[in-house]
């Protein structure tokens, strides 16, 4: 590799650990654990979703977000979220920024970073800063493995923690694909549940190139222990003329 892209990567690197800085989720819609793919550059799309806890919690979420080329492909998204939690109402931003390393590819791994932070809308305050490193393995055009780990700072009782997960996808017709998945964080925590694991599991229907939808079950996804049901949807705007997204990953 030469100067020029072991310096990208550098910069890379450093624009997510600057961004860097919880439950902002990954690229891949409601679910947590993300693959190491990103879209192609100029192409954008709104993911969102609604979940309901059995303990009365809730979450609605928009993460609209693109792909740009400033000096590498870097996948940009700010995710808002209008969350309930024991009984208190809550809005925040999560600004994300995502680059891919190691494509993916059958049989081989694909490696990417991604960093952000989470702010509360009504008083400005700081909350969270993140940052992941997210591997896929793909076992066939079908199937594959993501392995997530990285690291998390929550502002709010100062306290750091590793965070990692595991998932796996299987396109399993056309427009159907499933996906179960645990993930959570380890470290110090005044609850249990804070650092116990979390398990979502779901469909995906994806009927054309723009539109999909999951349903999803979720167990203690904040780390509250409850139940979730989770409805979400994505609306995507591709390059024109490009290469289709399934045909490019193989999933949905």
């Amino acid at each position: 590799m030469g100067l020029a892209g072991r310096t990208g990567i550098t910069a890379a690197i450093a624009a997510l650990v600057a961004l860097a800085a919880q439950d902002a989720r990954a690229a891949n819609g409601a679910y947590a654990v993300d693959a190491a793919d990103i879209s192609e550059v100029g192409s954008c799309k709104v993911e969102s979703w609604m979940s309901a806890a059995s303990n009365t919690d809730f979450l609605a979420v928009a993460n609209p977000s693109c792909v740009v080329d400033p000096f590498r492909p870097i996948e940009l998204s700010m995710q808002t979220i209008r969350g309930r939690s024991d009984g208190d109402w809550s809005t925040t931003v999560a600004p994300k920024a995502k680059t891919n390393f190691i494509p993916t590819g059958v049989g081989r791994w694909g490696l990417s970073a991604y960093g952000g932070g989470s702010f509360d809308v009504a008083t400005g305050e700081a909350l969270t800063a993140f940052a992941v490193i997210p591997a896929t393995f793909r076992l066939s055009e079908t199937m594959r493995v993501n392995v997530n780990g990285g690291w998390l700072w929550d502002r709010t009782v100062d306290r750091h923690y590793l965070t990692y997960g595991i998932g796996f996808d299987w396109k399993f017709t056309d427009t159907l694909q499933w996906t179960i998945e645990a993930f959570g964080q380890a470290g110090a925590a005044e609850s249990a549940s804070v650092v116990q694991p979390r398990f979502q599991t779901g469909v995906r229907y994806r009927p054309n190139e723009i539109f999909s939808v999951d349903a999803i079950y979720g167990r203690n996804i904040t780390g509250e222990n409850a139940n979730w049901i989770t409805i979400g949807t994505t609306i995507r705007f591709p390059v024109h003329g490009s290469e289709p997204e399934h045909r490019r990953t193989g999933h949905l």
